[in-house]
């Protein structure tokens, strides 16, 4: 039985690993921490508030007493380092905020880390203990059309601040490996889809858009290519290396499924149009949609100026985590796509309260304004 901190919980693919990881193992004790910024969602976590062995805290990863404390008295073993800033856009606009989370945050978490698993221990013998960092496959770069996917193996070479600051937190998490014996674990995943992602992503955003009748912005010519993994396949992942990944390893967890840009935008209209065509609820609910009028989604497509270092191609090579773990990606995207789009169909209050700002109005009339410091919630 593992007691295990998730940090970054009620964040999109936190909140899905809470929701796999307290159905495939029942008996854990979970411990999220999350400073619910603006992509962080309380109620992305409604299912698991109040169970038995679940405990929520407003926290930032950067209170190393916080964290330290955390991790001694919950008896934890087990970290998934979910947490950070993500947006690539974001990162141009304002690079500080991922130096300082993305960053500063993973180190004082392997501080605190340190300090609970290796220094406390009886004669210096470390508790045993595991430490997951959740990277991502922006560090390498981009390929070209023809060049082979990313392996372990690619070097690093990060083309935003984004890519930038993941990469300099995975190299952290490697250092504390190698020079305190820290027990690590890395995977470098591909772009994530499915529920509870925040509308601001490629696939949420044109779905949103298109309900509302608003243009779907493309940048460039709409080529850069991307593979997709449906978010629950990543946490099979995670999962799979926790049970049976080496400590020190990296593993590179993909979907198979290349597409581009346009690709998406194009598919997700399809998609849509079909779906309000069909249904004689949609259209009165949506009315804004192009469909709800016999018009196509399509024609809301619109080309933009491409963003500064835009990466023209993400690919990964999986063959290492499922010739040496098992893991395969069980979702196509031919299927998972069709699960995202009726799951944001049937949680429209879920994306109007995060959109119109409603729900950070909750959040701060509940815990405070984030800047003040960690509100504890009850135990589970």
């Amino acid at each position: 039985m593992r007691r295990i901190l998730i940090t970054g919980g009620a964040g999109f693919i936190g909140a899905n690993f809470v929701h796999y990881w307290r159905r495939t193992y029942p008996a854990d004790h979970v411990v999220v921490l999350d400073s619910l910024t603006y992509a962080g969602n309380l109620a992305n976590l409604q299912e698991a508030q109040g169970q038995p062995n679940f405990r929520f805290i407003r926290g930032d990863i950067r209170d190393y007493e916080l964290v330290r404390n955390l991790l001694i008295e919950e008896r934890l073993d087990t970290i998934v380092h979910f947490a950070a800033e993500s947006h690539v856009d974001r990162s141009i606009l304002g690079p500080d905020a991922f130096v300082e989370t993305n960053i500063v945050g993973t180190h004082t978490l392997l501080k605190a880390a340190k300090s609970a698993w290796l220094d406390r221990g009886p004669a210096g013998a470390p508790s045993p203990h595991r430490f997951h960092q959740v990277s991502t496959d922006e560090v390498f770069g981009s390929l070209s059309p023809v060049a082979p996917p990313f392996t372990e193996e690619t070097p690093y070479a990060p083309n935003s601040p984004y890519a930038a600051s993941k990469a300099a937190a995975d190299h952290l998490v490697r250092a504390y490996h190698q020079t305190y014996g820290l027990e690590v674990t890395i995977s470098n995943c591909s772009n994530n889809y499915g529920p509870y992602q925040f509308p601001e992503k490629l696939i949420p955003l044109v779905l949103v858009n298109i309900l509302e009748g608003r243009p779907l912005p493309i940048y460039g010519d709409g080529r850069n290519i991307r593979d997709w993994l449906y978010v629950e396949d990543h946490c099979r992942g995670i999962d799979c290396i926790l049970q049976q990944g080496r400590v020190g390893e990296c593993y590179a967890i993909g979907g198979d499924n290349e597409k581009s840009n346009i690709e998406i935008v194009e598919l997700v209209c399809r998609l849509v149009d079909e779906k309000m065509a069909s249904s004689a609820t949609l259209r009165p609910r949506f009315p804004r949609a192009p469909a709800a009028s016999g018009r196509s989604a399509k024609e809301l497509i619109t080309y933009v100026k491409d963003r500064p270092g835009h990466d023209r191609r993400y690919a990964i090579d999986g063959r290492k985590i499922k010739q040496a773990l098992g893991f395969t990606a069980a979702e196509s995207f031919a299927t998972g796509i069709v699960k995202t789009i009726d799951w944001y169909l049937a949680n429209e209050i879920w994306w109007r309260q995060v959109m119109d700002g409603s729900y950070r109005q909750w959040i701060d009339s509940q815990y405070g304004p984030r800047a003040e410091s960690a509100v504890v919630s009850p135990r589970g």
